[in-house]
């Protein structure tokens, strides 16, 4: 058995590593006691009532309004009426429509299901109430089974972790294939600004006085995110034709696609009037994953093919390893260099259409700082400045670790100056560790 050469898995997987251990770290900080409200904890709860209750028995729902409050409290209805108990009334709403609800109770009542929230005003209202109203006296509150549990590793927070870094990690496709070429893209917040504006727009003069339809969606979409792909087309011809260093033609059109969006939208945001815009950045059809975190991951696994089994992934690497060198082995180095600024322009554009359908609204103030997030995500997931070095999934893996590190200092309380310095701190130590890599690179070699 061949001795395994650790500095490689390190260099090759270090992101991963780092990744596992923030989820670990930030599940412990945020482990804390739970009252679940699955399915499976309704059950168990009507089965527990049921035990200490007489067949038919009369009971009473109170769960206290807000998310997800009506779907447990029609899972609790269904689950007692199952156990053979008799559902007198479901309350979702505050304590004093649960007060109402049990002053306004005529028969014996035997027992309250109640929620988290509502157990405690039960266990500090029941007796009281029951001393003027006689039907309240054998009654109990009875609560789900509480578990300990972190707050981070809760389905709902893990999806809302990949939703939120969606739009960031579909640009960071573009970007990583843009840094392996040794440039770089500052204008991809704006156009996201540029593409939302655009976007609504679009639909709302296909629209005319009417209602969008579906079509005015899809096509307004695909108008925003072909503007998008053009500005990218006269970046690439700037970078190449002229040789102007790809950081300065992109900081130009980065002012000029957030000043084009605010003249467009005359500096206010564009409604769309239709709620189905909204399926792209708020829709969730696929298994329960939102519709945004679907569309990353297809995307990903085409450009993860792409990037390493086409001749066009073959193309961006040699590029950014020696350009000259790439050119005089046939490669066409500035259509490719045309090609990745385009690609980036253009899920740029995509990410536009995203972030505008989340709000059913083009906004010219959308995207800002965005650029940063991606060029970060790109290089903490291991991709070199320097270009030549990098990968599709690491990019990924660079997004998730963003977003589990914001996602982490939101649950447990740190303020957004703070945040800011921390993704400093991050994104200084994922260059310290690039350069120390290509260091340990040429030594070796």
């Amino acid at each position: 058995m061949k001795n395994l050469n650790y500095g490689k898995l390190l260099a090759d997987y270090g992101n991963v590593l780092v990744l596992l251990l923030l989820c670990a770290v930030i599940s412990a900080v945020t482990l804390e006691e739970q009252s679940p409200r699955s399915v499976a904890a309704a059950e168990k709860l009507a089965e527990k009532i049921a035990s200490q209750s007489e067949a038919g028995a009369n009971v009473v729902v109170l769960v206290r309004s807000g998310d997800g409050a009506q779907k447990f409290a029609a899972n609790l209805e269904s689950a007692l009426n199952g156990a053979g108990l008799n559902v007198t009334q479901t309350v979702v709403g505050n304590p004093a429509a649960a007060r109402a609800a049990l002053e306004a109770q005529a028969a014996p009542l035997a027992a309250i299901a109640a929620d988290e929230h509502m157990i405690v005003f039960c266990k500090e209202q029941l007796s009281k109430l029951a001393a003027d109203h006689p039907h309240l006296a054998k009654t109990t509150a009875h609560q789900p089974t509480k578990h300990r549990w972190p707050n981070f590793l809760k389905k709902d927070n893990l999806l809302n972790v990949l939703k939120q870094i969606s739009v960031v990690a579909i640009i960071a496709i573009g970007m990583t294939m843009v840094i392996i070429t040794a440039g770089i893209d500052l204008s991809v917040g704006s156009l996201i600004a540029f593409s939302g504006v655009i976007t609504a727009l679009a639909i709302t003069a296909l629209a005319g006085n009417g209602s969008p339809t579906t079509s005015h969606l899809l096509l307004g979409s695909l108008a925003g995110i072909a503007a998008c792909a053009l500005v990218g087309l006269g970046t690439g011809g700037l970078v190449t034709l002229f040789n102007i260093p790809a950081f300065i033609v992109t900081l130009g059109v980065m002012f000029i696609a957030k000043g084009l969006a605010f003249i467009f939208s005359k500096s206010a945001p564009v409604p769309v009037a239709n709620e189905s815009f909204s399926w792209l950045g708020r829709g969730a059809d696929f298994m329960g994953l939102p519709n945004s975190v679907v569309l990353m991951l297809v995307l990903y696994a085409i450009a993860h093919v792409v990037m390493t089994h086409t001749s066009i992934g073959r193309y961006i690497y040699a590029v950014g390893g020696n350009p000259e060198a790439a050119r005089l082995s046939g490669v066409p180095v500035k259509w490719v260099l045309v090609f990745v600024y385009t690609l980036c322009a253009l899920l740029a554009g995509l990410g536009g259409v995203m972030e505008a359908s989340l709000h059913i609204t083009g906004d010219p103030k959308s995207g800002t700082l965005v650029e940063l997030q991606v060029i970060a995500a790109v290089v903490v997931g291991g991709t070199s400045l320097a270009g030549g070095q990098g990968k599709i999934i690491g990019t990924l893996i660079g997004a998730l670790i963003i977003g589990v590190i914001r996602n982490g200092m939101n649950l447990t309380g740190v303020e957004a100056h703070m945040q800011s310095v921390v993704y400093g701190v991050v994104i200084l130590i994922a260059v310290m560790v690039d350069q120390l890599k290509n260091r340990g690179l040429k030594t070796a070699s």
